[in-house]
């Protein structure tokens, strides 16, 4: 990455999954990155995305290693407790929405709470966190996949409000919501060949230069790995 200065810090939550660990080998081979850091349910400090402290404490535990130039939220996920998207109505159930919700909408809405102000102020700095293409709404043609879809869309939503409230402190960071593309990762093995998937080295390399050109501005962007910009 060039934007980011000759020396940046990055840190990498989620660093356990298939994408958010490619994130850490890519930015390791970055000369212009100083270091990074990781974070996951497997390092020390660790953190849960049902457990609010958590986040406080490895947030705590890691801002020594700052200030950050780029943080990313690398985390989600698509089956929950063994089920996957629900295709009709008729599958709809309570828990299970109120779970893709906490997964993928509450938690990474904390981890914004506690870990945008470890980015650097004063300068230019890149909060990303992945999203989908099946959260944006417009973009909904298929329809199904209701609860991975719904918390999707309300993730880019408390992104992009999380971002205008930024800009108006720190009018030089740059929030974007990330659309990977469809990657070999456990996530994505019982929906897709592996044939018609990317490796999470080319979804990563795509997003790092998507986010690399991408100004500041009021509000966050929606941008896929090939630097495309997504429809909300």
């Amino acid at each position: 990455m060039n934007s980011l200065g000759s020396a940046f810090r990055a840190l990498v939550i989620g660093s356990s999954g298939a994408i958010g660990a490619a994130f850490v080998v890519a930015l390791r081979n970055d000369p212009a990155c100083a270091c990074v850091s990781e974070l996951s349910r497997h390092t020390a400090p660790a953190f849960s995305l049902e457990d609010e402290a958590s986040m406080a404490q490895a947030a705590q535990g890691l801002s020594p290693l700052g200030p950050f130039q780029l943080i990313i939220d690398a985390t989600g996920t698509l089956t929950i407790d063994g089920q996957g998207p629900e295709k009709h109505l008729g599958a709809l159930n309570a828990t299970a929405l109120l779970r893709s919700f906490q997964l993928n909408s509450v938690g990474p809405a904390l981890l914004l709470k506690h870990f945008t102000p470890l980015l650097e102020p004063g300068r230019r700095a890149i909060y990303a966190k992945l999203s989908a293409r099946v959260g944006s709404i417009s973009d909904n043609r298929k329809g199904g996949w209701y609860g991975y879809r719904a918390s999707k869309a309300a993730l880019n939503m408390l992104l992009q409000t999380a971002a205008i409230e930024c800009h108006r402190k720190q009018p030089q960071w740059v929030l974007a919501a990330l659309q990977p593309g469809t990657v070999r990762s456990p996530l994505s093995a019982p929906f897709v060949g592996t044939a018609d998937a990317l490796t999470p080295a080319q979804s990563v390399a795509g997003m790092l230069q998507a986010l690399d050109g991408l100004p500041a501005q009021s509000g966050a962007h929606f941008v896929d790995y090939q630097g495309d910009f997504v429809p909300w």
